[in-house]
């Protein structure tokens, strides 16, 4: 497992945050930790692995080491995929502070069955809540509504929609434009939304090695058009920062998303930045 290049500072920054309604720390990849103002604190996607160098090599430090956690409600997975759901990135934050993992079916699989999180550290089967597209639970003063996305390389994607205090956060993982996303925009008025973006490049294939042309996340114009259908108030791209080959520049979509009436903003975030909402 890899060790924090930051220390623990990250950590003790979160833990110590008082929050007037919510705060947001961006944690690199797509991962990303909310507090409420009561002191509930829920994480989605967060990962320090390393990749799979040469195939995923990861471009941006790791922040934080996950059992310098002391408090933590709960643990959100948006899909299965490696950098979402990862033992060493997200076990050691169950086992320290006895948080919750929700997640749909498929993830779940992942973190009992293939990577038996239950036999390799201290976390109970407990812990664990399986989750599907309609669902609605509650962490502290959270309010969490699963919704569909649109990831084609994922077995059973979903996104979140998170509500504190008459503020509404969209996270959609790795999801690109959805025929729902013109529902979800008109049915709830969204004032920050995280989409994953990043540029098509020439990754080697995981079976063969051979370097291949590939799309894994929104490009500038898919992610203005997912944004648009949302009624985004803020956009957070997410992702683009990652992977070797795969990064991108979020500042170009400011010219991309300029002649629409959404997002109205655009926020741009670095890895440890800290947005108060």
């Amino acid at each position: 497992m890899s060790e924090s290049d930051w220390g623990d500072w990250l950590v003790r920054e979160i833990e110590s945050a008082d929050p007037e309604t919510v705060s947001l720390w961006y944690l690199g990849c797509n991962g990303f930790v909310l507090k409420g103002a009561d002191g509930t604190t829920l994480t989605i996607d967060p990962y320090v692995g390393l990749g799979d160098p040469p195939r995923t090599v990861r471009m941006i430090p790791v922040p934080f080491d996950p059992s310098d956690f002391g408090e933590m409600d709960a643990v959100l997975a948006t899909h299965e995929h490696t950098d979402h759901v990862h033992g060493p990135s997200q076990a050691p934050i169950l086992a320290q502070t006895g948080a919750s993992f929700f997640a749909p079916s498929s993830s779940i699989d992942v973190a009992l069955s293939d990577e038996r999180w239950t036999d390799h550290w201290s976390v109970e089967r407990s812990q664990f809540t399986e989750v599907s597209v309609g669902d609605t639970f509650e962490v502290g003063g959270f309010t969490i509504s699963v919704e569909s996305a649109n990831d084609p390389d994922a077995q059973e994607p979903v996104s979140y929609l998170l509500e504190y205090d008459g503020v509404t956060i969209f996270h959609g993982g790795d999801t690109r434009p959805a025929a729902e996303f013109e529902r979800i925009g008109s049915e709830y008025d969204i004032d920050f939304g995280i989409l994953a973006f990043g540029t098509v490049g020439m990754i080697p294939d995981k079976q063969t090695g051979n370097r291949k042309r590939t799309r894994w996340y929104n490009d500038e114009n898919q992610i203005i058009e997912a944004a648009a259908s949302l009624q985004l108030d803020q956009l957070i791209p997410s992702h683009w920062d990652m992977w070797r080959g795969m990064t991108a520049d979020p500042t170009s979509l400011r010219h991309h998303g300029s002649s629409f009436q959404y997002p109205n903003r655009l926020t741009i975030l670095s890895i440890g930045d800290h947005l108060s909402i």
